[in-house]
């Protein structure tokens, strides 16, 4: 009996998509003047960056 695999990229799409907007969250966090903007801009960071820990352990 043989089984069958798929091998899929799509882990590595998305933990970059996700890097990518948690980076752009903390140059908010950085740039952002108010104390308001600088805390959005700190939760969208935390929250982008564990979406792309999670796609990595799902999809690979």
């Amino acid at each position: 009996m043989t089984t069958d695999t798929v091998v899929s990229d799509k882990g590595i799409g998305f933990a970059m998509l996700f890097s990518f907007l948690a980076a752009g969250g903390a140059v908010a966090m950085f740039a952002g003047a108010p104390e308001q903007t600088a805390a959005w801009g700190f939760a969208a960071a935390m929250l982008f960056a564990s979406l792309a820990i999670a796609y990595i352990h799902l999809y690979w």
